[in-house]
């Protein structure tokens, strides 16, 4: 029985084989998809997510310039990481601030005066301010300071020889007192910040003629005096704190042992609270306390991970480096964000205390 072959009409009723009519339409010319044709393998793929630049990590220009300046003193990832969250607070308050000018809610000055004062100190914390040599310590870093350094102050060096020396405490002990010794020294180097701050902007006043300016001078030193107050009131409990353990060690039943939450409970027992608002407090502060460690973990993962990465970067193997990089910048963003939300934290946390006291008056 003789095989069936299909055919079909072609043009002006030429009979066509399926097959020559398939290997006709195979030779025909077709846009080409580099061309960018409509079903072309770049117009239907997914486009690789675009670089973010390092300047787009702020809206502020100032804030772009000096996190790239930042960038160019190749801090350490832990304190960029550190820079990063504290501009980021720094912008979100300053947005807040233009908002708030455009109400007419800071005709007096002094929300723009405290913006100012808050620079000064960061720019002074990461050495941003011209001046190297006065760089802050910062407390919440793990490798930049050694207890080699050096306190800068004849009673926190005879605190901190006495505690070494008297045998009551463990080497994990001392590690946790040194820091408590370095929070109290970037408190210090804060407080000199801004006082060298105050100490400016009065000669500003003196220097202006305007007797317009007079109420909005009064405003302004008003709340300056009264930030330094509370700061040296914490500067004296802290040191007063530190000569207690100093002499008679850690007791076993402290109620906290981070620096900054220990700082904010001694202030806050002698707030105007409540006894229910102090416990409530009380409650707040271990979760924080817990978001400090959380923190502390992950900066400690980024140092790791940074000492990874030159070690990879040594090797050459661009594969390899291309994975390290990008895990890196996974961990130093998640770093970023927490000390943020840390920072936001005590930033909120300090401001009930602050209406507490003032409460009292």
């Amino acid at each position: 029985m003789a095989s069936r072959r299909e055919t079909l009409s072609g043009p002006r009723g030429l009979q066509l084989s399926l097959p020559l009519l398939l290997a006709l339409l195979l030779l025909r010319p077709w846009p080409a998809a580099a061309h960018g044709g409509k079903y072309s393998r770049e117009k239907n793929e997914p486009e690789p997510p675009a670089q973010r630049e390092p300047g787009e990590e702020f809206r502020m220009e100032k804030l772009k310039q000096l996190w790239e300046k930042a960038r160019r003193l190749h801090l350490s990832p832990v304190k960029l990481a550190e820079l990063h969250a504290d501009l980021k607070i720094q912008e979100r308050d300053e947005l807040n601030w233009k908002k708030l000018k455009i109400e007419g809610l800071d005709e007096d000055g002094e929300k723009e005066a405290k913006l100012v004062r808050n620079l000064n100190v960061i720019l002074a914390r990461y050495g941003l301010d011209g001046r190297k040599e006065a760089q802050l310590v910062h407390s919440n870093s793990l490798s930049d300071s050694t207890q080699d350094d050096g306190l800068g102050d004849p009673r926190l060096e005879k605190l901190w020889h006495k505690a070494k020396t008297s045998g009551k405490f463990s080497s994990e002990e001392l590690d946790k007192l040194w820091k408590e010794f370095l929070h109290h020294k970037e408190k210090v180097a804060e407080y000199n910040v801004l006082l060298e701050t105050l100490s400016r902007t009065e000669e500003s006043y003196e220097n202006a003629i305007s007797p317009d300016l007079s109420q909005v001078k009064d405003d302004v030193l008003y709340s300056k005096h009264g930030e330094l107050k509370d700061r040296l009131r914490s500067i004296h409990q802290g040191l007063d704190r530190l000569r207690r353990v100093s002499h008679q060690g850690y007791s076993p039943t402290a109620e906290f042992e981070e620096p900054r939450v220990i700082d904010l409970w001694d202030l806050a027992q002698s707030a105007n609270f409540t006894e229910k608002e102090l416990e409530a407090f009380r409650e707040e502060l271990r979760h924080f306390e817990a978001k400090i460690e959380k923190h502390s973990h992950y900066q400690k993962q980024l140092e790791v991970s940074h000492q990874k990465l030159q070690h990879v970067e040594s090797l050459g193997d661009s594969e390899h480096v291309s994975r390290s990089r990008e895990r890196h910048a996974l961990l130093q963003g998640r770093t970023q964000e927490l000390g943020y939300k840390v920072k936001k934290h005590l930033q909120d946390l300090s401001s009930r205390i602050s209406r507490a006291r003032h409460n009292e008056l």
